[in-house]
């Protein structure tokens, strides 16, 4: 009888509720899942406890993994919780319906039409077909390289860092990998990767994995597939990387490179005046990496100037590619308003690009989405500003860091208000399900299309 009721309800859901719809309540539920398994005294040090707020609040950060916390992780959590924040980076990172899909084809279970368009919407293909052998390979290349990184790094630290006992070592090892594969910034030593910031090729390999974690799943997806044709010389194959794959890689490309300029710039005459300049070049690509979406750090965030954390929030804002681990505008989002605007200076009514045209739903929702992505940050500031005593550049990277779920801060988190944290807890959400997925939640599933338009009239701009 139970059992009944319940599909009933559950159908009634599905008739009522749009894909995305039934996507955010699947992270809120998930949110709601983290909150009381962080609650339990088993993941916690003896005799610690957290308030509730805090504890919804790390609930909140993890799913979205962002990184931002309100008490240091390393005098709360012990072994077991550690483990639990892993786990809930990879469903966070890799997504709730990711691990479902696996979890079906594992289990030999038939997919649906509907289960599908859960995939499309969660993995935000533009596309139905292709997305569940989308998700089972992006899942098995990250796991791979989660184990093959994690090894690695374990062994490196135990043959390198005088580590005494090598499950130490494989513990703090793996948490790396995993840290900056899923992009999360979560530090549970308390000195982040401060300890390697002059091992160059040990921040090499991070910046690497932070970099397969936010370029987006269908890159991954066709850069293996290339790779295999590369490999078995099918050289009359017709294989083409498609627009997304292009503009994701060449924008990712294009702002690690401006970005890394820029930090190098601001900080000449500042933290990186007395360094070499290997030094120099390696901490800038660090954090021009890390800030968009990674949220690991060198240094402490106090010792860079006013011009450089206004750099590092912008980073932030931009965020990671679509259909990744990471959150933000997005890069291609951003893209596409540069390459818009660029097409109207030049008096050019299409925007092209590598020998395709962009379509104008895709230009206007770039257009909407950065908008109000700013608006809603900018609202954000001005809460913040009246509620918090802190100062305006503190607030704005604070502000960046939890939309662009990054997990950077000046260490004002934990000396938030109850208004403080609940703002960044909304901006760590919408930053993580997406502005554009936050829109079309208030669309309903029967939608009336118009089949009639007004007339044309010119208004006055500029």
């Amino acid at each position: 009888m139970l059992k009944s009721k319940i599909n009933y309800l559950l159908v009634k859901v599905r008739e009522n509720t749009t894909p995305i719809q039934l996507i955010v309540i699947a992270y809120f539920l998930m949110i709601v899942l983290a909150f009381f398994l962080l609650c339990l005294p088993f993941f916690h040090k003896p005799g610690v406890t957290v308030p509730p707020l805090d504890t919804f609040f790390m609930a909140v950060s993890t799913v979205s993994v962002t990184g931002l916390t309100t008490f240091p992780l390393h005098e709360v959590y012990n072994n077991y919780g550690v483990i639990l924040l892993e786990v809930l980076f990879q469903i966070g990172g890799l997504g709730i319906t990711m691990f479902a899909t696996v979890g079906l084809v594992l289990a030999r279970k038939r997919i649906t039409l509907h289960q599908r368009q859960l995939i499309q919407i969660d993995m935000n293909q533009p596309r139905l077909s292709g997305t569940v052998r989308l998700a089972y390979s992006v899942f098995g290349l990250m796991m791979l390289l989660q184990f093959f990184f994690g090894i690695l790094f374990s062994l490196y630290l135990y043959f390198t860092q005088g580590y005494e006992q090598l499950s130490s070592a494989f513990f703090e090892g793996f948490y790396i990998a995993i840290s900056a594969v899923t992009n999360a910034g979560f530090d549970i030593t308390g000195t982040s990767v401060m300890p390697f910031r002059h091992d160059y090729l040990f921040l090499m390999a991070i910046i690497f994995l932070i970099g397969i974690g936010g370029i987006g799943f269908p890159v991954l997806t066709e850069l293996r597939e290339w790779v295999g044709i590369k490999l078995r010389r099918q050289e009359d194959s017709q294989f083409r990387f498609s627009l997304f794959v292009k503009l994701a890689v060449f924008f990712a490309v294009l702002f690690f490179v401006i970005g890394t300029v820029l930090i190098m710039l601001s900080e000449s005459k500042g933290v990186f005046a007395h360094r070499s300049f290997i030094d120099k070049l390696m901490t800038a690509m660090f954090y021009s990496a890390s800030t968009r979406n990674a949220g690991l750090q060198l240094d402490s965030l106090n010792t860079f100037n006013a011009t450089t954390l206004l750099i590092f929030s912008l980073l932030m804002f931009i965020g990671a590619s679509p259909s990744s681990v990471g959150g933000g505008v997005r890069t291609t989002t951003i893209g596409i308003l540069i390459l818009y605007m660029y097409s109207f200076i030049r008096g050019r009514r299409n925007v092209n690009i590598f020998g395709r045209q962009i379509g104008q739903d895709d230009i206007q929702k770039a257009v909407v989405v950065v908008n109000l992505s700013i608006l809603l940050c900018g609202v954000a500031v001005l809460i913040l500003s009246a509620t918090e005593k802190q100062t305006l550049t503190a607030l704005i990277l604070e502000v960046a860091s939890a939309f662009g779920t990054t997990g950077l801060s000046l260490g004002i988190t934990g000396s938030l208000s109850i208004i403080g944290k609940w703002v960044i807890i909304v901006l760590m959400f919408v930053g993580r399900v997406g502005m554009l997925y936050m829109l079309m939640l208030f669309v309903s599933k029967r939608k009336r299309d118009l089949n009639y338009r007004f007339p044309t009239e010119k208004v006055i701009i500029g």
